[in-house]
Order: structure tokens, then sequence, then C-alpha cells
């Protein structure tokens, strides 16, 4: 980084930044566990004689103990694209104006979470509902592990809450759709054929503006072979959108190409892999009670506001648990 002429090529120099952060978040933590290991042997010879230091062993040795329990579940994160950045789109699904609202509260804990592990978050395109909340977005969260975190995120999640836009307060349940890809850069390659592709320009809608509104500015992208529809129509020039666009496309067929190796090594063990973007994953409820249940892991919490702020670490912890156990099971 500190060679002449680095900075030159920006896109290429801020890969390589990228790739150096996803490193020091494997090599940094080993690093701290090899000193804390040569703190805690001090410590215990220092406890042999000094009985009053026991109850600083342990806290320091289960310090030491959930940081390589963390490293561990990281080790999990071995997938092609599980260091790099990923491209989460919500749409909302049934339910009306409740599943537009609910669109946007699963928005704002994405970026909650995203915010307290220090990851970058880019709004790529948004289309805000008239009446409330979204219809749908697409974010980029770029950092260490951000595809392999998130991309257990893909399915169905469903609310069940007492409506705030039915007057008579009935209970209402509204579903919003995760999907998950990898941003991939140039260097990877995706063979799209441009007699594969249809390309519609049209005005954008919602905020942003006379010239965003007046112009014909906004790209939607259909890739025939697979029926991937992609549209941008935040940036104010149509160049802009379009390599957006093309973007959002090569990430949507690079997770395509990641799902079909993982069904191959599930055919080998005779078994089926347990993700897909059809497949309802998680149940939000607020109403009778308030809790919160990932249907594969069975994992569960009562803080309904609290897992809303972006406290969802433990929901993607489970799942790559889940996942280990589930490889296990079927090599067994």
């Amino acid at each position: 980084m500190a060679s002449p002429g680095f900075w030159d090529r920006q896109e290429k120099a801020q890969a390589t930044v990228q790739e150096l952060k996803s490193l020091g978040a494997v090599v940094k933590p080993f690093d701290d566990l090899i000193k804390t290991g040569d703190d805690l042997a001090a410590l215990v010879e220092m406890g042999d004689e000094d009985p009053s230091l026991t109850d600083e062993l342990r806290t320091e040795l289960a310090r030491a103990e959930e940081t390589l329990a963390q490293q561990e579940l990281k080790a999990l994160l071995s997938g092609q694209h599980d260091r790099g950045p990923a491209l989460l789109t919500i749409n909302a699904r049934d339910g009306g104006t409740d599943a537009n609202d609910w669109a946007e509260m699963l928005l704002r804990m994405y970026i909650l979470w995203a915010e307290g592990r220090d990851l970058e978050v880019e709004v790529l395109d948004r289309q805000d509902n008239e009446q409330a909340g979204i219809n749908s977005v697409t974010l980029a969260v770029r950092g260490p592990f951000a595809y392999g975190y998130l991309k257990g995120e893909t399915g169905m999640h469903r609310l069940v809450r007492i409506s705030p836009f039915n007057s008579e307060g009935k209970r209402q349940t509204s579903f919003a759709a995760i999907d998950v890809s990898p941003e991939i850069d140039d260097t990877y390659v995706i063979d799209i054929q441009d007699e594969d592709i249809r390309e519609d320009v049209f005005r954008a809608s919602g905020a942003g503006g006379q010239h965003v509104n007046k112009t014909s500015s906004a790209i939607r992208l259909t890739h025939l072979p697979t029926g991937i529809v992609v549209q941008c129509q935040n940036e104010r020039s149509q160049h802009k959108n379009r390599a957006a666009a093309y973007k959002m496309l090569r990430a949507r067929m690079a997770r395509i190409e990641e799902e079909r190796r993982e069904a191959e090594q599930a055919a080998r063990y005779k078994t089926q892999a347990k993700v897909g973007f059809g497949s309802q994953i998680r149940s939000y409820f607020q109403h009778p009670d308030q809790r919160i249940k990932d249907q594969r892991t069975e994992y569960g919490e009562t803080n309904f506001q609290y897992v809303l702020d972006g406290h969802i670490q433990p929901f993607l912890d489970a799942y790559l648990r889940w996942r280990l156990d589930d490889r296990k099971g079927a090599n067994n």
C-alpha cells in the first residue's frame, strides 16, 4: 500500500484494502489470543503464590474462551466469497402496507447490525412506498466476512403484530423476502452474453429531485436465461445506474453458481441444501407475546426490540453452527 502508484487505480486499491481488512480480522484475534495465553500462564504462576488473583484469572480465561469460540465460528466461513462484501436486497411481500413497513424495519435492523461491526453500508437502490415503508431496497455491505455472515439471511421473514395501519386494531401477518449475494469485483469471471440481456430505461420514482424524476436515468436489466431482474435508479447518471445494475446482476449470478455447487455437494451426501429464496426462515412475533424464532436452527430470543435494534449476531452464529451440524450428520 505504501508503494508509489498504489492509489492510481482506485478500484483495485480499494479491493486490496478490503482484503487487508479481511485478513486482519482473522490474524489480529489470534495474535491477541497468543498474547492472552502468555498473560494467563504468568497469571497462573502468580496465582500459586497469591490466591486473591483467582477471580481475575477466571475472568481472563472466560474472555479468551469467548474470543476462541468466535474464531472457531469464523473458520466455518470458508466459502469462495465468504470473506468479502455482500449485496442485500429486501422486498416487501404479502401483507399490504404492513409488509412495506416491515421491510423498512428490517432495513433498519441490518444497517444497525452492520454499523455495530464497523461495516460500510451503501444504498444502491431504494423504492419507497407511497403510504409507508418501502417496496424494495438493495444495500452493499462491505467489510470482513459481510457475505459469510449475511448469506444465511436469504429467505422469507414473517412478522406477526397488531397492525398500526388497521383502525380496528387487528392482528396482521406480513412478509418480507431477503436475498443476499456476494459483491464481486471485475477479476471474478461471470459469463454474461449481450444477447441474453434485455435493458429497459425508465424515469426514476420517489425522492431524488427534479433531474432524477424528469429524465430517463433508471435502468432495469433482465437476464433472459435465468429470469433474474435487477434495477437501479439512485444515481443521477444513466451510465452510473447501468454500471450499478450490472454489478447487481453479476452478484446474483455468482450466488446462483455458489448455490449450484452447494447443491452438488449436498447431493453427494444424499441431502438437500436447506437454503433458498422462497423458504420461510424466521418468524418475529410482537403479539400476543414477544419472541423471535428461527425455523431452521430453533434459536430464539424474547426481546423483540433488542433484536430489531441490530442485535442479530446470535442468529447468524446459530446458523453457522446449524450448517456445520447438518454437514456432519450428512457425512455420518
